[in-house]
């Protein structure tokens, strides 16, 4: 077995060490079990489980927050029973009518001799329409609240407002089911360890989008991100020494998506018959070897989760299955390297505390960001929304494929993570997000093959901390156009942004 080189004498040659903790009773998981492997279920199942899951939190919260207001306005147990031009407030479901959205019924009978357009980047349009069903139908939402509101299909929420002459509710105001609380109820950062510093604290790193074996290879990166994680490197000039690194998350997209070539299309009668191999013609193991080499190396220095992601040989449903830990070679034998769900919740901690970590590839972030504009709406807010709405993934199963689920909706959130990791961004954002009854690190990670982009959590503090790989002549791309960036121009950078939260983030850069 290949020998590591030792830590440097300037950090310490003691790893920080968190181990993974037995998840709490509301803690999901999403491995589906051989009950669960069928298709027979209706996709509406899930709606109805989530209405039922939330009505009477949601019901209470919206009691609570209009009982004092003119008019005494009252709770109409159905959308379709709304009292016409009297203040009440109904509980349902979102629908967004969207016409630039997928419609599976037109897919079905589209002319299969004529190309299918290609997906928009972007469902939403002026023309869209905001509905609310509950078990006896729809009414449509109108109003500047509405307009304004960031709102996906799949939304659970109370609105406040009257009928119209036309048949629509009116809305002044919207309830959602706000943050779950915290699994453990704990004192801040600072008060646990008042001596504690981060010279002594322990990090865990975070990436995502390796994308080993793509044409334009991060080749560069990547061994300068082992060489960093395995102690090769000098680490005090990262600002965090690797010794202090517990453990490392790679969040989708490891490798290149499989293409089938040109050469596939040949008439089966043409191929070579292969019985006990692939066909080196239309499949390419590269990838997969070249990322089994490199988690070989970071799983030798420390624990590594690895997550499927879009781009990744597993089922594009979620929740995606763990990955088998045989695909990737030397690596598989390692206890230190494990093969995770997506998404997945991680409780990890030391002697002192624990932290639980809810973590997913970016699937549902990436397909909500298609039913809002933008600007005035970023994917940090979308993010941060999706605490409120207790919910990590509302269009599934509307837009984002998923396993038809009965009696249970896993992506429920019904306790607010104290770090919420999700990959597959186009740059870092972060965000300190706090109610009464919790609060919350979110993290989106960008993608490692495009800006080289290391992220490191402060376990102690929640202070996220950015590492840039750069070589010689590779410069980090910036994102350009409305459709991509992340905040309106006039906005802070994302040190400010950071400084006036909790903690703020600190950037270094490598070449």
């Amino acid at each position: 077995m290949e020998k590591i080189s030792p830590l440097p004498k300037s950090s310490s040659s003691k790893r920080a060490v968190t181990q993974v903790l037995t998840p709490t009773e509301l803690t999901t998981s999403f491995v589906i079990v051989p009950a669960q492997k069928t298709y027979k279920h209706q996709y509406s199942n899930i709606y109805f489980t989530r209405l039922r899951h939330f009505r009477d939190l949601v019901e209470q919260r919206a009691r609570k927050r209009w009982e004092d207001l003119d008019g005494n306005p009252v709770l109409v147990p159905r959308v379709l029973e709304v009292l016409k031009s009297q203040l009440c407030y109904i509980v349902g479901t979102v629908y967004m009518d969207m016409p630039l959205k997928p419609n599976v019924m037109e897919d079905i009978a589209r002319d299969r001799s004529i190309p299918p357009p290609p997906l928009p980047s972007k469902f939403w349009s002026p023309d869209d329409k905001v509905m609310l069903e509950d078990e006896s139908g729809r009414i449509r939402l109108v109003g500047d609240c509405v307009k304004k509101a960031k709102l996906v299909t799949g939304v659970i929420l109370g609105a406040l407002g009257m009928e119209t002459p036309n048949g629509e509710f009116e809305v002044v105001d919207i309830c959602y089911p706000g943050m779950a609380p915290n699994p453990i109820e704990e004192e801040s950062g600072d008060k646990m360890n008042v001596d504690a510093s981060e010279e002594t604290d322990e990090w865990i790193a975070a990436v995502s989008g390796l994308d080993v074996g793509s044409p334009s290879s991060s080749d560069a990166r990547i061994h300068m991100l082992i060489e960093y994680l395995t102690g090769e490197e000098c680490g005090t000039r990262y600002g965090v020494s690797p010794s202090q690194i517990s453990r490392i998350i790679i969040a989708g997209n490891s490798v290149i998506p499989i293409s089938v070539s040109e050469k596939a299309d040949v008439d089966i009668k043409e191929k070579k018959t292969n019985k006990y191999s692939y066909d080196s013609t239309s499949f390419s193991a590269h990838p997969i070897m070249g990322i089994s080499a490199h988690l070989l190396d970071i799983a030798r220095a420390m624990p590594v989760h690895l997550l499927p992601g879009e781009n990744d040989p597993s089922g594009v449903i979620l929740p995606q299955q763990a990955l088998p830990k045989a695909m990737f070679g030397g690596a598989a034998s390692l206890s230190s390297f494990n093969c995770e769900t997506n998404p997945t919740y991680l409780r990890l901690g030391n002697e002192k505390f624990s932290r639980t970590l809810l973590v997913n590839s970016g699937q549902p972030l990436n397909d909500m960001f298609k039913y809002v504009s933008c600007p005035p709406h970023t994917r940090l807010s979308l993010l941060e929304s999706t605490l409120i709405w207790r919910h990590m993934a509302p269009t599934a199963p509307d837009t984002l494929w998923c396993h038809p689920y009965l009696g249970v909706d896993p992506f429920i959130i019904k306790e607010t993570p104290d770090i919420y990791i999700v990959g597959g961004q186009q740059r870092l954002i972060t965000k300190m997000v706090s109610e009464k009854d919790g609060r919350c690190r979110i993290i989106g990670v960008p993608s490692f093959a495009d800006t080289g982009v290391l992220v490191l959590i402060n376990i102690r503090t929640l202070k996220v901390r950015k590492i840039t790989f750069e070589t010689a002549g590779m410069g980090v791309p910036t994102v350009n156009g409305a459709a991509e960036v992340d905040a309106p121009s006039n906005s802070p950078s994302m040190e400010q942004l950071e400084s006036s939260l909790p903690h703020s983030s600190n950037d270094s850069t490598f070449h």
